[in-house]
Protein backbone atom coordinates (compact mmCIF):
# COMPACT_ATOMS: atom_id res chain seq x y z
CA UNK A 1 0.00 0.00 0.00
CA UNK A 2 1.13 3.29 -0.97
CA UNK A 3 0.77 6.37 2.08
CA UNK A 4 -0.80 9.52 0.77
CA UNK A 5 1.15 11.81 2.67
CA UNK A 6 0.02 15.28 2.09
CA UNK A 7 -2.75 16.28 -0.52
CA UNK A 8 -3.28 20.11 -1.86
CA UNK A 9 -6.43 21.44 -4.00
CA UNK A 10 -4.61 23.64 -6.41
CA UNK A 11 -8.10 25.11 -7.91
CA UNK A 12 -11.67 23.61 -8.20
CA UNK A 13 -10.89 20.57 -10.12
CA UNK A 14 -7.21 19.93 -9.86
CA UNK A 15 -5.63 18.27 -6.99
CA UNK A 16 -2.04 17.15 -6.31
CA UNK A 17 -0.88 14.86 -3.74
CA UNK A 18 2.79 13.28 -2.42
CA UNK A 19 2.62 9.72 -2.23
CA UNK A 20 5.06 7.70 -0.41
CA UNK A 21 7.02 5.57 -2.76
CA UNK A 22 10.17 5.00 -2.93
CA UNK A 23 11.07 2.48 -4.81
CA UNK A 24 9.21 4.61 -7.63
CA UNK A 25 11.51 7.74 -6.59
CA UNK A 26 14.37 5.78 -6.87
CA UNK A 27 14.45 5.44 -10.60
CA UNK A 28 11.94 8.07 -11.62
CA UNK A 29 12.86 10.50 -14.50
CA UNK A 30 11.18 13.58 -15.88
CA UNK A 31 8.97 12.64 -18.55
CA UNK A 32 7.63 9.40 -16.65
CA UNK A 33 4.60 8.19 -15.35
CA UNK A 34 2.60 5.95 -12.91
CA UNK A 35 -0.49 4.20 -12.78
CA UNK A 36 -2.80 3.87 -9.93
CA UNK A 37 -5.47 2.01 -8.61
CA UNK A 38 -7.13 3.26 -5.87
CA UNK A 39 -8.59 -0.25 -4.37
CA UNK A 40 -8.09 -3.50 -5.73
CA UNK A 41 -10.83 -3.29 -7.59
CA UNK A 42 -10.34 0.47 -9.06
CA UNK A 43 -9.40 1.51 -12.53
CA UNK A 44 -5.89 1.79 -13.55
CA UNK A 45 -4.90 5.78 -13.91
CA UNK A 46 -1.98 7.00 -15.87
CA UNK A 47 -0.49 9.91 -14.19
CA UNK A 48 2.36 11.76 -15.26
CA UNK A 49 5.04 12.32 -12.11
CA UNK A 50 4.91 16.16 -11.44
CA UNK A 51 7.91 16.00 -8.98
CA UNK A 52 9.85 13.48 -7.17
CA UNK A 53 12.33 13.37 -3.85
CA UNK A 54 14.80 10.44 -4.26
CA UNK A 55 15.77 11.25 -0.37
CA UNK A 56 12.35 11.47 1.29
CA UNK A 57 11.19 8.40 -1.26
CA UNK A 58 8.06 10.79 -2.43
CA UNK A 59 6.36 11.19 -5.94
CA UNK A 60 3.93 14.16 -6.92
CA UNK A 61 1.31 13.69 -8.75
CA UNK A 62 -0.95 16.22 -10.05
CA UNK A 63 -4.42 15.70 -11.23
CA UNK A 64 -7.86 16.89 -13.16
CA UNK A 65 -11.02 15.47 -11.19
CA UNK A 66 -13.09 14.58 -14.82
CA UNK A 67 -14.08 11.21 -14.18
CA UNK A 68 -15.33 8.67 -11.24
CA UNK A 69 -11.65 7.33 -11.00
CA UNK A 70 -10.16 10.75 -10.71
CA UNK A 71 -13.12 11.84 -8.64
CA UNK A 72 -12.44 9.21 -6.48
CA UNK A 73 -9.13 9.75 -6.06
CA UNK A 74 -9.64 13.12 -5.27
CA UNK A 75 -11.65 12.81 -2.57
CA UNK A 76 -9.13 10.78 -0.69
CA UNK A 77 -7.18 12.94 2.11
CA UNK A 78 -3.78 12.18 3.97
CA UNK A 79 -3.29 9.19 5.66
CA UNK A 80 -5.05 7.44 3.29
CA UNK A 81 -3.89 4.90 0.93
CA UNK A 82 -3.64 3.56 -2.46
CA UNK A 83 -3.07 -0.65 -3.49
CA UNK A 84 -1.31 0.44 -6.54
CA UNK A 85 1.35 2.92 -7.45
CA UNK A 86 3.19 1.48 -10.51
CA UNK A 87 6.24 2.95 -12.11
CA UNK A 88 8.46 4.97 -13.35
CA UNK A 89 6.94 3.81 -16.58
CA UNK A 90 7.95 5.23 -20.52
CA UNK A 91 11.01 6.43 -21.54
CA UNK A 92 12.46 9.45 -19.57
CA UNK A 93 12.95 12.88 -21.22
CA UNK A 94 16.68 13.11 -23.43
CA UNK A 95 17.65 15.75 -20.93
CA UNK A 96 21.31 17.02 -22.25
CA UNK A 97 22.24 20.96 -23.01
CA UNK A 98 20.86 21.73 -25.93
CA UNK A 99 21.22 26.19 -25.80
CA UNK A 100 17.90 27.87 -26.03
CA UNK A 101 14.83 25.54 -25.09
CA UNK A 102 10.95 26.30 -24.83
CA UNK A 103 8.82 24.70 -22.63
CA UNK A 104 5.17 24.82 -23.26
CA UNK A 105 2.49 24.02 -21.56
CA UNK A 106 -1.18 23.99 -21.31
CA UNK A 107 -3.74 24.02 -18.39
CA UNK A 108 -2.60 20.79 -16.27
CA UNK A 109 0.43 19.72 -18.30
CA UNK A 110 1.90 22.49 -16.39
CA UNK A 111 2.68 19.23 -13.79
CA UNK A 112 4.66 17.06 -16.15
CA UNK A 113 6.60 20.50 -17.84
CA UNK A 114 8.22 21.72 -14.57
CA UNK A 115 10.10 18.56 -14.12
CA UNK A 116 11.07 18.70 -17.68
CA UNK A 117 11.90 22.53 -16.81
CA UNK A 118 13.46 21.66 -14.16
CA UNK A 119 15.81 19.26 -15.59
CA UNK A 120 16.75 21.23 -18.99
CA UNK A 121 17.64 23.88 -16.91
CA UNK A 122 20.07 21.90 -13.95
CA UNK A 123 21.85 20.86 -17.33
CA UNK A 124 22.90 24.18 -18.59
CA UNK A 125 20.28 25.12 -20.78
CA UNK A 126 18.62 28.42 -21.48
CA UNK A 127 15.05 27.86 -20.75
CA UNK A 128 11.99 30.21 -21.80
CA UNK A 129 8.59 28.77 -20.52
CA UNK A 130 5.36 29.14 -21.64
CA UNK A 131 2.39 28.50 -19.68
CA UNK A 132 -1.20 28.55 -21.04
CA UNK A 133 -4.87 28.64 -19.09
CA UNK A 134 -8.34 29.34 -19.19
CA UNK A 135 -8.58 32.27 -17.05
CA UNK A 136 -6.22 32.76 -13.72
CA UNK A 137 -8.47 30.49 -11.62
CA UNK A 138 -6.88 27.39 -13.41
CA UNK A 139 -3.12 28.63 -13.09
CA UNK A 140 -0.67 26.68 -10.66
CA UNK A 141 2.74 26.71 -9.76
CA UNK A 142 3.62 29.55 -11.33
CA UNK A 143 6.45 30.25 -8.92
CA UNK A 144 8.09 27.07 -9.13
CA UNK A 145 8.20 27.60 -13.28
CA UNK A 146 9.75 31.03 -12.12
CA UNK A 147 12.54 29.12 -10.44
CA UNK A 148 13.38 26.79 -13.81
CA UNK A 149 12.75 29.10 -16.06
CA UNK A 150 15.10 32.47 -17.44
CA UNK A 151 11.74 33.51 -18.77
CA UNK A 152 8.45 32.98 -18.11
CA UNK A 153 5.38 33.85 -20.13
CA UNK A 154 1.69 33.65 -18.46
CA UNK A 155 -1.05 33.41 -21.11
CA UNK A 156 -5.12 33.09 -20.20
CA UNK A 157 -7.66 32.76 -22.55
CA UNK A 158 -9.79 35.53 -21.24
CA UNK A 159 -6.97 37.88 -20.41
CA UNK A 160 -7.93 37.62 -16.64
CA UNK A 161 -3.85 37.44 -15.80
CA UNK A 162 -1.03 37.93 -17.71
CA UNK A 163 -1.12 37.56 -21.49
CA UNK A 164 -4.86 37.56 -23.47
CA UNK A 165 -3.44 34.48 -25.94
CA UNK A 166 -2.85 31.22 -26.42
CA UNK A 167 0.72 29.71 -26.53
CA UNK A 168 1.60 29.71 -29.88
CA UNK A 169 0.95 33.27 -30.33
CA UNK A 170 3.95 34.43 -27.85
CA UNK A 171 6.03 30.86 -29.14
CA UNK A 172 5.92 32.22 -33.22
CA UNK A 173 6.81 35.52 -31.64
CA UNK A 174 10.02 33.72 -29.65
CA UNK A 175 10.77 31.56 -32.95
CA UNK A 176 10.99 34.60 -35.30
CA UNK A 177 13.45 35.96 -33.31
CA UNK A 178 15.72 33.71 -31.23
CA UNK A 179 17.16 30.49 -32.15
CA UNK A 180 15.56 28.24 -30.77
CA UNK A 181 17.06 24.42 -30.45
CA UNK A 182 14.43 22.46 -28.82
CA UNK A 183 10.78 22.57 -27.84
CA UNK A 184 8.45 20.73 -24.87
CA UNK A 185 4.92 20.89 -25.75
CA UNK A 186 2.38 19.05 -22.89
CA UNK A 187 -1.43 19.51 -22.72
CA UNK A 188 -4.36 19.12 -24.85
CA UNK A 189 -3.74 17.37 -28.01
CA UNK A 190 -4.93 19.69 -30.24
CA UNK A 191 -2.56 22.32 -28.61
CA UNK A 192 0.32 20.06 -28.89
CA UNK A 193 -0.83 19.89 -32.41
CA UNK A 194 -0.66 23.11 -33.06
CA UNK A 195 2.82 23.91 -31.27
CA UNK A 196 3.98 20.98 -34.04
CA UNK A 197 2.45 22.35 -36.73
CA UNK A 198 4.38 25.90 -35.65
CA UNK A 199 7.81 24.51 -35.13
CA UNK A 200 7.80 22.62 -38.19
CA UNK A 201 7.24 25.51 -40.02
CA UNK A 202 10.57 27.14 -38.64
CA UNK A 203 12.15 23.40 -38.78
CA UNK A 204 12.41 23.24 -34.87
CA UNK A 205 12.65 19.78 -33.22
CA UNK A 206 9.79 19.42 -31.26
CA UNK A 207 8.97 16.58 -28.39
CA UNK A 208 5.12 16.35 -26.89
CA UNK A 209 3.98 14.36 -24.50
CA UNK A 210 1.08 11.78 -25.08
CA UNK A 211 -1.80 11.04 -22.63
CA UNK A 212 -3.49 8.35 -24.38
CA UNK A 213 -5.99 5.61 -23.43
CA UNK A 214 -4.49 3.33 -21.52
CA UNK A 215 -5.40 0.31 -19.73
CA UNK A 216 -2.11 -1.60 -18.78
CA UNK A 217 0.69 -0.12 -19.34
CA UNK A 218 3.04 -2.63 -20.71
CA UNK A 219 1.60 -2.96 -24.19
CA UNK A 220 -0.26 -5.55 -23.91
CA UNK A 221 -3.54 -4.04 -24.73
CA UNK A 222 -3.18 -1.47 -27.82
CA UNK A 223 -5.22 0.82 -26.32
CA UNK A 224 -2.51 3.68 -26.25
CA UNK A 225 -1.47 3.30 -29.95
CA UNK A 226 -0.41 5.69 -31.62
CA UNK A 227 -0.03 6.18 -35.38
CA UNK A 228 3.49 8.10 -36.66
CA UNK A 229 5.19 8.40 -39.99
CA UNK A 230 7.18 5.04 -39.57
CA UNK A 231 4.02 3.30 -38.15
CA UNK A 232 2.17 2.12 -35.17
CA UNK A 233 3.68 2.46 -31.81
CA UNK A 234 2.50 2.53 -27.99
CA UNK A 235 2.68 5.58 -25.76
CA UNK A 236 3.09 3.34 -22.82
CA UNK A 237 6.30 1.39 -23.73
CA UNK A 238 7.32 3.92 -26.45
CA UNK A 239 6.49 6.80 -25.30
CA UNK A 240 4.81 8.70 -23.66
CA UNK A 241 7.42 11.46 -25.42
CA UNK A 242 7.26 11.75 -29.60
CA UNK A 243 8.12 13.62 -32.55
CA UNK A 244 5.68 16.24 -32.69
CA UNK A 245 6.30 16.22 -36.71
CA UNK A 246 5.80 12.66 -37.07
CA UNK A 247 2.56 11.90 -35.37
CA UNK A 248 -0.83 11.51 -37.37
CA UNK A 249 -2.62 13.80 -35.40
CA UNK A 250 -5.62 13.55 -37.47
CA UNK A 251 -5.82 10.25 -35.99
CA UNK A 252 -4.95 10.72 -32.43
CA UNK A 253 -7.22 13.12 -32.25
CA UNK A 254 -10.32 10.96 -33.08
CA UNK A 255 -9.48 8.13 -30.99
CA UNK A 256 -9.23 10.67 -28.12
CA UNK A 257 -12.77 12.10 -29.13
CA UNK A 258 -14.41 9.04 -28.68
CA UNK A 259 -13.74 8.73 -24.90
CA UNK A 260 -12.75 11.89 -23.83
CA UNK A 261 -14.97 15.26 -23.89
CA UNK A 262 -12.35 17.55 -22.34
CA UNK A 263 -10.51 17.11 -25.43
CA UNK A 264 -13.60 17.91 -27.42
CA UNK A 265 -13.91 20.66 -25.46
CA UNK A 266 -10.28 21.60 -25.97
CA UNK A 267 -10.48 21.29 -30.03
CA UNK A 268 -13.62 23.39 -30.61
CA UNK A 269 -12.09 25.98 -28.74
CA UNK A 270 -8.81 25.80 -30.75
CA UNK A 271 -10.12 24.58 -33.78
CA UNK A 272 -12.19 28.28 -33.31
CA UNK A 273 -9.42 29.89 -32.11
CA UNK A 274 -7.41 28.90 -35.76
CA UNK A 275 -10.93 29.62 -37.98
CA UNK A 276 -10.46 33.16 -36.59
CA UNK A 277 -7.32 33.87 -37.90
CA UNK A 278 -7.66 32.25 -40.75
CA UNK A 279 -10.66 34.92 -41.45
CA UNK A 280 -8.45 37.44 -40.49
CA UNK A 281 -5.29 36.43 -42.90
CA UNK A 282 -8.06 35.42 -45.70
CA UNK A 283 -6.29 32.26 -45.97
CA UNK A 284 -8.75 29.35 -46.38
CA UNK A 285 -6.23 26.87 -46.93
CA UNK A 286 -4.25 26.80 -43.75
Amino acid sequence: MYTILEKQALNDAVKLMVIKAPHVARKAGAGQFVIVKIDDFGERVPLTIADFDRKAGTVTIIFQEVGKSTKHLGALNSGDKLATFAGPLGHPTDIKRYGAVICVAGGVGIAPVYPIAKALKEAGNAVISIIGVRNKGLLFWEERMRTVSDELIVCTDDGSYGRKAVVTEPLKEILSAKNISHVWAIGPAIMMRFVSMLTKEFNVSTVVSLNTIMIDGTGMCGGCRVLLEEGAKFVCVDGPEFDGHKIDWDSLLSRQRIYRNEERIASGRWEHICNLDKAVSGDKDK
